[in-house]
């Protein structure tokens, strides 16, 4: 079943809303149908009618999507918010307070009080919320996921995430993707700690299946005049028992030059070993101890279901970034179908990140500030309030 969707962003000169359209088409299984793409409405307006969308669903703004969007009995599906995070909250519950399902951009939101909101909104409304943390969906995130939970590695000891990237490494006046994340009226209170950590952090918490209890942060700002962090470095705990107490550090960079975009991530175990890194991401090393190391390759034998779902196409033809976000749209694409239907949704759409994931994300932003501010000291994620 092919379902329509809304944008609210995305409009001329934004990433990040290209990438969703083009990952939502790639699978079949959604159908731009309307959109509020800038502030500005004229632009938003020639914007939408130049992706060849209907002029009447052309909106100027994003409150005039939500009622007109709401009142149509052919209303659109979902609505994919693409927008620089101050900008998810207020649209994302009013469309699930529409009973129109919300597909999100990470973080959140910027501040704790406004996730907590989202949170009951959610809990009241009858729509479901997908958080579009893209690098769950690659096939060998979901591979040392179930690897995990099979127990392959034993108790979890080492945690090792990092997320470096070098476009940062000088002032960029003018450029309009650097100029709100570095805003905190716009991005919140993290740089690239809200930016690119939060991505690092979920992808480890996502592998384990368990968000981690403490965080302790230093954070910095490099290049003169930045109000936002640009290198964030952090250690953080696992307490619980099924974690076995791990440790772990996270490590992420918007000024390492050389870097384009090294996301990685290691963990350690008593019995093994797993690696992989997002520029390299059809293997995944995995090393039994007392073995010899195995590359373990996308669509290759001896990988778990999980791992197969997310593939499209046989190994050795690399896929990437884009089919990674495409497998989150195609997951949440089955969640809202289920949902409708009463049906259970397929064991991929279960695991997509939603508004737990959201909320554990700013508050690991939040906790990591504090915790900064504090000289490092550990800060309970669990404790974290509005």
């Amino acid at each position: 079943m092919r379902l329509s969707l809304g944008m609210i962003g995305g409009g001329e000169g934004a990433f990040i809303g290209a990438v969703h359209r083009m990952a939502s088409r790639l699978d079949d299984r959604w159908t731009l149908v309307a959109g509020a793409f800038s502030s500005d409405p004229v632009r938003s307006q020639a914007f939408g009618q130049g992706l060849g969308l209907d002029q009447d669903r052309c909106y100027g703004d994003w409150q005039a999507m939500a009622r007109d969007e709401a009142g149509r009995p052919h209303r659109i599906d979902a609505v994919a918010i693409v927008t620089p995070n101050h900008l998810h909250h207020a649209p994302a519950r009013a469309f699930l307070e529409a009973g129109i399902a919300v597909i999100c951009d990470k973080p959140l939101t910027t501040s704790l009080d406004q996730a907590l909101d989202l949170a009951g909104a959610v809990e009241r409304s009858s729509a479901p919320f997908v958080l579009t943390h893209n690098y769950s969906g690659y096939a060998m995130v979901r591979q040392m996921r179930a690897m995990l939970a099979a127990g392959d590695l034993g108790a979890i000891r080492v945690v090792q995430a990092e997320y470096a990237q070098d476009w940062l490494a000088t002032a960029l006046p003018g450029n309009k993707q650097a100029d709100w994340r570095g805003d905190p009226e716009q991005a919140g209170p993290g740089g690239a700690l809200g930016d690119i950590a939060t991505h690092a952090y979920h992808l480890a918490t996502f592998v384990l299946g368990a968000a981690a209890d403490q965080v302790s942060a230093e954070t910095s700002r490099f290049v003169a005049g930045r109000l936002l962090d640009d290198d964030v470095q952090l250690r953080l705990r696992w307490t619980d028992g099924v974690r076995g107490g791990a440790r772990g550090q996270l490590w992420a960079s918007q000024v390492a030059v050389g870097a384009a975009n090294s996301l990685r991530l290691r963990i350690y175990g008593e019995r093994g070993g797993l690696e992989w890194s997002q520029e390299d991401p059809d293997i995944l090393k995995y090393s039994p101890l007392g073995e010899a190391p195995r590359l373990l390759r996308r669509g290759g034998p001896g990988l778990s279901a999980a791992a197969n779902a997310a593939s499209r196409i046989p190994a050795g033809h690399p896929e990437g970034y884009l089919e990674g976000f495409a497998q989150i749209y195609a997951d949440a694409a089955d969640l809202i179908v289920a949902h409708r239907t009463g049906q259970t949704p397929p064991a991929g759409a279960l695991g997509l990140p939603g508004i737990a994931a959201g909320v554990e994300g700013v508050r690991f932003i939040e906790a990591a500030v504090r915790s900064a501010a504090a000289d490092g000291a550990w800060i309970s994620l669990g404790q974290e309030t509005a």
